[in-house]
């Protein structure tokens, strides 16, 4: 019987919070049962273990991080539009480490034709680029590059890697500019 109180969905906001506080890496359900101050076998009334935990807290954190970004982009084009994009997606990766890194688990095709977040994502994300006159194959393309710029520069500052005396405010202004230069001379038709 599950234990009164408990629910999946509290499980997984408690997980979020304790990778947001201990790491990711971290999270296990025997760390989430000593939470809640109940033996691990409780917690399978509501998961069915560690990889639908961490299925979950992606799902979780991926509708949160969108939901950022859709609000910071609401109303605002071209430049305006990557630049709160970029803000919301950073804001998000630096004050929510555990769950950032949640968000970035493969998820299984079939779980994300399903999630009305992650659908949410990709129109969010596709509307920005389409702002641009990108289409496929050129869509997949830029998402890729504006992911791999965002992750890896929240990665590398989160990590305190920056150590140059410039201002990492500054670098990333210049980032999201570069970004819009190239975003505006996508070099279309080039498809390989």
């Amino acid at each position: 019987m599950p234990r009164a109180g408990l629910t999946a969905d509290r499980l997984v906001a408690a997980a979020a919070d304790l990778a947001d506080e201990a790491g990711y890496e971290n999270v296990t359900l025997s760390a989430l049962a000593r939470r809640f101050g109940v033996k691990d076998a409780s917690l399978y009334a509501h998961v069915r273990g560690l990889h639908d935990l961490r299925t979950r807290m992606a799902l979780l954190a991926g509708g949160e991080l969108i939901d950022r970004i859709a609000a910071a982009v609401a109303g605002r084009s071209g430049k305006e539009a990557l630049a709160a994009f970029a803000g919301a997606y950073r804001e998000y990766a630096l004050t929510h480490p555990g769950r950032y890194a949640a968000a970035q688990l493969r998820l299984d095709q079939t779980l994300v034709a399903d999630s009305p977040a992650l659908r949410r994502t990709a129109e969010v994300t596709y509307g920005l680029l389409r702002a641009y006159g990108l289409e496929e194959p050129d869509l997949t393309d830029a998402v890729r590059l504006l992911r791999s710029t965002f992750h890896g520069y929240c990665a590398l500052e989160a990590a305190g890697a920056f150590g140059a005396p410039r201002e990492v405010e500054a670098s990333w202004a210049r980032t999201i500019d570069a970004l819009h230069i190239a975003l505006v001379n996508w070099p279309r038709g080039q498809a390989r």
